[in-house]
């Protein structure tokens, strides 16, 4: 498949080598405890300062905006959970090997902070090392990292994730939370097809704020490259661009209108409605589902992306393109940043990609028995709580050799 996992993910370990200035970049936030009031102050610029990576454009967006970073740290977090869910029966489950040249000082920052980490529970119990327990950051890093493997299919699904819903849904709701001191709650038109004795108020999300500001943020280091007409690089930023643009997309054409009921005894006689955003893991599936459809490109000449192949339909604003396919993730690779699927739990009786015969790369696998411990035998009592026991069995469990 190509290479769009990387739109949903980010995920790298840890290593002791400087950034270099565009590996580290603003994908750092996810990293970073920017929640301190203090980093807020007019004229403070810690923030921006110890991010390393910020193109000149983020660096002025950071100084302006310094209370909107907090939010993008959040939403950088967001969109690695749903990448190791999106991804979690799938050869390359959001985790990468280590690489110091690239990714530099990550995973000592990471854990201490709460971002969610990929591992592998058999490893363990096979005395193998534990390699699934690092995150690849290569995919939050930014545009800048390790731009040899950016325009792969993975990167795609990466980049429509962490410019879209993480980040929009995050500073959507801030404004409508009042966190922020440049917006508040959303000024959207009520819905021509709203019931006319329905109230449009309340305090909905944002979104064309938070859709806005993404846009604005993230698209910045992109527009700032200069690079030749029809040249590789060039076919690297209209990918980029187009994947950030259909996150984005999901996000803002996924925003539905929410409504609470009032009236005597809950008699709903009268509505009160507002604009409020998609669940993440709505959004984060409907980006799969384009992943997967994910269409081949080249850049022309021109300097515009063209279909490899002309016999299908030209992709939308909302569909991710990639120009490199994947590898197969089959085998360790520092190259391409594939750990392999080797020590990887798999299921013997599916013939999905977490099945053992696609997961293992038809290396075979091992089985072995763990002791899995469940609630049992609840019991409501009034009032008004259930009390269940604790139960042990012995299962199979199989992993890829």
């Amino acid at each position: 498949m190509p290479s769009l996992l990387a739109l949903l993910t980010a995920a790298l370990l840890a290593s002791w080598a400087p950034l270099p200035a565009e590996a580290g970049s603003w994908w750092s936030l996810a990293m970073n405890p920017v929640q301190r009031p203090e980093m807020f102050i007019i004229g403070a610029q810690p923030v921006c300062s110890q991010l390393p990576g910020l193109s000149p454009g983020q660096r002025k967006l950071c100084q302006l905006y310094q209370e909107h970073m907090a939010y993008i740290g959040e939403g950088a977090k967001t969109g690695i959970r749903e990448c190791q869910h999106q991804f979690r029966q799938r050869r390359w489950n959001c985790s990468t090997v280590d690489n110091t040249s690239v990714f530099g000082r990550v995973m000592q920052i990471v854990e201490p902070f709460g971002l969610p980490s990929v591992h592998c529970p058999l490893l363990r119990l096979l005395r193998r090392p534990v390699l699934c327990r690092k995150l690849s950051f290569r995919l939050l890093l930014g545009p800048g990292a390790l731009e040899s493997h950016w325009s792969r299919e993975d990167t795609a699904f990466t980049y429509a994730v962490r410019s879209g819903p993480g980040w929009v849904n995050a500073i959507s709701r801030a404004c409508r939370e009042g966190e922020l001191s440049t917006c508040g709650c959303s000024r959207t038109a009520r819905p021509k097809d709203l019931p006319r004795d329905w109230l449009w108020g309340g305090c909905g999300d944002n979104v064309e704020y938070g859709y806005r500001f993404a846009k604005e943020f993230v698209d910045a280091r992109e527009r700032e490259k200069n690079f030749a007409k029809g040249s590789e690089e060039q076919g690297r930023v209209l990918m980029n661009l187009q994947n950030n643009e259909a996150g984005r997309r999901a996000v803002y054409k996924m925003a539905d209108v929410a409504c609470k009921c009032h009236g005597v005894s809950g008699s709903c006689s009268l509505k009160t409605c507002w604009l409020q955003l998609a669940e993440f893991r709505k959004v984060g599936d409907q980006l799969k589902e384009k992943y997967d459809s994910a269409a081949a490109v080249r850049v022309t000449r021109r300097g515009k992306l063209e279909l490899v192949n002309s016999r299908f339909n030209p992709p939308t604003p909302e569909d991710l393109v990639y120009v490199d396919p994947s590898p197969d993730y089959c085998l360790r690779n520092d190259t391409t940043g594939s750990l392999g699927t080797q020590g990887r739990l798999c299921n013997k009786t599916s013939e999905g990609m977490d099945g053992c015969a696609l997961m293992c790369c038809g290396r075979g696998y091992d089985q072995f028995k763990s002791v899995r411990v469940e609630r049992c035998h609840c019991r409501f009592h009034w009032c008004c709580f259930v009390r269940c026991r604790k139960c042990a069995q012995t299962v199979d469990q199989f992993v890829c050799k």
